[in-house]
């Protein structure tokens, strides 16, 4: 199971947030680290979120089309 730690971007949609996850990869010719950063989107399972919370969320069985990761703790 996937546990990964990001930023809620937004909470516009009804029990959605969108999280953005960023991590740090070598570059492939250079090996300077570079941030990355993607977003998900994940379940708030009734949990109070607002923008700018850190979160950790977890990979789980498919919610919706996109959605595969639910809200593990609010940090």
């Amino acid at each position: 199971m996937k546990i990964l730690e990001g930023i809620v971007l937004s909470v516009k949609k009804q029990n959605t947030v969108i999280v953005e996850v960023t991590r740090r990869k070598p570059h492939p010719l250079y090996k300077k680290l570079m941030k990355v950063s993607k977003k998900y989107k994940a379940d708030t399972a009734g949990l109070k979120v607002e923008p700018l919370n850190r979160v950790r969320i977890g990979e789980t069985r498919p919610i919706s089309k996109d959605k595969h990761f639910k809200i593990i703790k609010i940090l």
